[in-house]
């Protein structure tokens, strides 16, 4: 009880509280921000955080990265431009419920169940914190090359009309993430001399590309319009959400947890952590079908899984020392510099700067109401902004964003050509959002599988002798035979089927 008091009177100080406040309104700015994700708002935090004390330091990095996860939710709705790869899963649902005039309902539900989804994940961080990382800690290669895979079948399964299609697009994605350094070998793969594409293809430029450049190609024929499509105003974002969350309950406990689960696997984060639970909404649903047309079920699940999983990420980082995200890495280092070495120790060493990062994540998430609330009525201005002022303006965004990468051009073409082939793809009926997930998980996948089999000398029998490896298995090979027994399905009952 002490340490908490203790911890109490750490944050509740004027400089943390300014500091808490400050950077809570830098993560909603940076989040909302296509290409400025939650990852950069830490880094650009850690600089300042050297001439701040432990507490304030910690303060600024869980405030700034609260905020942003939940602010790309607000691009992603107006513009289908997800301010942050974590918003990327739902983006098409977001921005199709606000075509439909349910703008409001989508972006109060994405606000409160962005709350209540992080203060799951808070508390899963204060109480299941040694469980859990316990569980993370046995993650090897092989059980990391099985959860990649796992996630890389969630792909196909959110592709809303045509598995093949998604597929397709998700052999793209992998095949761009070929482009680079072989993690194995250590040469050069597909680069053809070019300098640049020796660090590989990053998958901000092409996510702005295949989103919002695309859309800014798609809409280039009616630039001239007045105003933009949405120019209805936004009112009580809070009617409706006692409504969504009678009905979807238990939507709301599977995204949290299953954040929460995720996000404390080592490497995996909010943003895997959305994907997946934006699948597993979409196959456990009564209503499968009305997935992709602006259906605000899926959105429940994914919005609390990836605010829940970052307290979930922190579990490992905490008590092991091992990164649940690029955030976590960060802030590893940011522990490390303020002589908090993370690890069983650091509990018992410095237990009352634990638990003051507890408190600011309760304090932050709280928080993220009231200011995600200005955040949402301040966006709605761009809904009357006209198309041929506002199509310049977020292109402007997307190149600062890209450029923003890598300090290059080469990162703004990479956006273009992006932009280009995901407008193609999408007047085509091909879904863009499986390319973003073959390159996010293609070289945990290529990394693991390599490393594996090197450890194995050659064996595969280690990938299902080791259990949690062979449950993840087992998972995998279900999700397969039940996509391939609704393929079945679906074709027999097609017009004219045998």
């Amino acid at each position: 009880m002490d340490v908490i008091l203790t911890a109490l009177g750490l944050v509740f100080q004027a400089d943390v509280l300014l500091t808490i406040l400050l950077s809570s309104m830098f993560g909603i700015f940076v989040g909302a921000m296509p290409g400025l994700t939650a990852t950069m708002a830490t880094a650009l935090l850690v600089p300042v955080t050297f001439f701040m004390p432990p507490v304030q330091a910690l303060s600024a990095i869980v405030s700034a990265t609260t905020m942003a996860i939940f602010a790309g939710d607000i691009p992603g709705t107006l513009l289908r431009i997800p301010g942050t790869p974590a918003s990327a899963a739902y983006a098409d649902e977001s921005y199709m419920m606000a075509k439909k005039g349910e703008t409001e309902l989508n972006l109060g539900v994405n606000l409160v169940f962005s709350v209540l989804g992080g203060l799951v994940g808070v508390a899963a961080l204060i109480f299941m914190a040694p469980s859990l990382a316990e569980l993370a800690i046995n993650f090897s290669s092989y059980e990391y090359f099985w959860l990649a895979l796992l996630g890389l079948t969630c792909a196909i399964l959110i592709a809303t009309e045509d598995a093949l299609k998604g597929f397709i697009a998700l052999l793209l994605g992998l095949a761009i993430g070929t482009i680079g350094i072989d993690p194995a070998a250590g040469v050069p793969r597909f680069t053809y001399g070019n300098v640049d594409l020796l660090s590989g293809v990053s998958f901000i430029p092409v996510m702005i590309g295949v989103f919002a450049v695309s859309e800014l190609l798609r809409n280039a024929p009616t630039i001239n319009n007045a105003a933009h499509t949405f120019a209805q105003s936004i009112g009580n974002i809070f009617t409706g959400i006692a409504d969504v969350f009678r009905r979807y309950w238990v939507n709301f406990l599977r995204g949290s947890i299953l954040g929460t689960v995720i996000g404390a696997l080592p490497g995996a984060g909010a943003d895997i952590a959305a994907w997946v639970s934006y699948a597993v909404s979409k196959r456990a649903s009564k209503e499968p079908e009305k997935f992709g047309t602006g259906h605000i079920e899926g959105i429940v699940d994914a919005t609390s899984a990836n605010n829940s999983a970052l307290g979930g990420a922190w579990i490992p980082a905490l008590v092991f020392g091992i990164p649940g995200d690029s955030i976590t890495a960060i802030v590893i280092g940011v522990l490390y510099m303020k002589n908090m070495n993370p690890g069983p120790s650091v509990f018992l060493q410095n237990p009352q700067f634990i638990y003051a990062v507890f408190i600011v994540f309760i304090i932050a998430n709280l928080l993220m109401l009231p200011i995600g609330w200005v955040a949402i009525k301040s966006a709605k201005r761009i809904l009357s902004v006209p198309r041929n002022v506002l199509s310049p303006i977020i292109l402007m965004f997307c190149i600062v964003g890209s450029f923003a990468i890598t300090n290059s051009d080469y990162a703004i073409l990479i956006m273009l050509i992006g932009g280009v082939v995901g407008w193609i793809l999408e007047e085509n009926g091909f879904p863009v959002a499986p390319i973003i997930l073959g390159l996010v998980l293609g070289e945990m996948l290529e990394q693991t599988f390599m490393t594996s089999m090197i450890k194995s000398d050659g064996s595969i029998l280690p990938f299902v002798s080791r259990p949690i490896a062979g449950i993840l298995a087992a998972l995998t090979l279900v999700v397969w035979v039940g996509m391939a027994w609704r393929m079945i399905t679906d074709r027999k009952a097609l017009p004219g089927a045998a």
